[in-house]
């Protein structure tokens, strides 16, 4: 955990937000190579789910939506986590995670159970404060995960009906541009809505870095469909997904399913992928979630707007909700995953060397182009020659600060796949080597020759 957050800052892929005033607890920002990453990971995503196919539609859809709507999704009421504070250092905790912790399965159960099963702990001297060691410990209470705005009103007349919420989830957006997206681009069933956004969550307690926190990117697909086609639907989307994993180089063994048997009361299955992270000591957690969602929530949007959203079926002549199949998966999840995926070293002690083997399409930067040295004009302009020609077609770095080792370390760091050095070969030293490099190959650490003429080429066959 320590090497992948102290790589991730050093080399400028993630920073604590607003660290010169402390930090936020549960907030981090992107730097550089952390933003190429992501637009990387979002560009994959969105290939795989939109642009290589021919049923599923696009969507950016407002933050902000009307109040109603995260009443009739049942947020208002019940999105919420059982919270204890230590009444001694002021810490916050989740009762289901402490008695989790104690091997007492706590997930989703009222209160009153967790409240019993706490009073049994502090009865045996075992409910303590993981910060500070106190037995002063509250019961649990709700605490809602919803971030209130006063967006459009003044914070002192807030009501139920007026309150503005940021949003817990991308989908709720999907559900509301459902009836736009079938009255403007005419699809049959089954299609799917997808988009990638930001979405927030007023978390008890976000220790566990960039894998939860209270401003996240979600990217999720909505797949509407006739409810005679669910279980078929349902096992091609399973395979869908978990092939996405393996061809961005996760190793098989490395994800599992995880099947939910305490399901949602709309829902008929639910299933996560789920990553084994070095990152928490070789631990499986979610990535991605997978529900077959019924009708409920257009049935309920339908309801509380008094708009129909039913489909009617042009060949049966029937007319129906469509019932809907999600994939749900936070970017800060996979960002982390394909990070502790890609961390590597080899060798020991002070000859060890640290790099990122990402997958070249993921890869912040895909070339680094060196003159061998920098003092040397005619070097200098003849690599810069080469990134001018290079940067149209991938991002690339020019780099010339220290000796060529140092230049490689550096890019290993950032996982760059090649780096391409212009050494006075290049200039016709050796007449039958002239407008030739040196290309290194990030994972093998092993050199080439090749013409300027190729490597555009060249480059591009293995990204893609």
């Amino acid at each position: 955990m320590e090497k992948i957050t102290s790589l991730a800052k050093r080399r400028g892929f993630v920073y604590p937000s607003s660290e010169i005033y402390g930090g936020l607890a549960g907030v981090y920002d992107y730097g550089h190579y952390g933003v190429l990453l992501k637009e990387n990971i979002k560009s994959e995503w969105w290939k795989s789910m939109v642009q290589l196919r021919d049923d599923v539609y696009g969507l950016d859809s407002a933050i902000f939506m009307h109040p109603q709507t995260w009443v009739a999704s049942g947020h208002v009421g019940g999105f919420n986590d059982p919270q204890v504070d230590c009444r001694n250092c002021k810490s916050r905790y989740r009762a289901d995670h402490i008695l989790e912790g104690f091997g007492i399965p706590a997930d989703k159960m009222p209160l009153d159970f967790l409240n019993t099963e706490l009073d049994k702990l502090r009865a045996e001297k075992k409910l303590v404060c993981a910060k500070c060691g106190s037995a002063d410990i509250t019961p649990a209470k709700s605490f809602s995960m919803m971030v209130t705005s006063n967006l459009g009103s003044p914070v002192d007349s807030l009501t139920e009906e007026n309150v503005m919420y940021l949003r817990p989830e991308t989908c709720g957006g999907i559900y509301l541009e459902y009836k736009n997206t079938l009255d403007s681009l005419h699809p049959k069933l089954p299609f799917g809505i997808a988009q990638v956004g930001k979405a927030f969550r007023n978390e008890i307690a976000a220790r566990q870095y960039i894998f939860r926190t209270r401003e996240f990117e979600q990217m999720e697909m909505q797949y509407f469909h006739n409810p005679t086609q669910t279980k078929e639907l349902y096992e091609m989307w399973k395979e869908v997904r978990w092939q996405w994993f393996l061809s961005l180089g996760i190793p098989a063994e490395k994800i599992r399913w995880y099947k939910h048997e305490k399901l949602a009361h709309y829902a008929s299955d639910a299933y996560d992928i789920e990553y084994a992270y070095a990152f928490f000591g070789g631990s499986f957690k979610e990535v991605e979630g997978i529900h077959a969602r019924g009708d409920w929530d257009l049935t309920q949007h339908a309801k509380f707007s008094g708009v129909s959203l039913d489909y009617f079926d042009e060949e049966t002549k029937i007319r129906f909700v469509p019932h809907i199949m999600e994939t749900s998966v936070g970017l800060g999840r996979l960002f982390l995953m394909f990070l502790d995926n890609a961390y590597t070293e080899v060798g020991e002690g002070d000859n060890t060397r640290v790099f990122l083997k990402f997958p070249p399409k993921l890869a912040p930067i895909k070339c680094a182009v060196f003159p061998l040295l920098k003092n040397k004009p005619e070097l200098v302009a003849k690599a810069r020659e080469v990134f001018a020609l290079l940067r149209k077609d991938f991002m690339c770095e020019f780099d010339d600060n220290g000796n060529v080792g140092k230049r490689y370390r550096r890019q290993d760091e950032i996982g760059t796949p090649f780096c391409v050095t212009i050494d006075f070969d290049t200039l016709g030293e050796t007449p039958a080597l002239k407008d030739t490099v040196t290309i290194r190959d990030r994972d093998t650490g092993e050199q080439q020759r090749m013409s300027i003429s190729e490597l555009t080429n060249y480059i591009r066959s293995v990204i893609l």
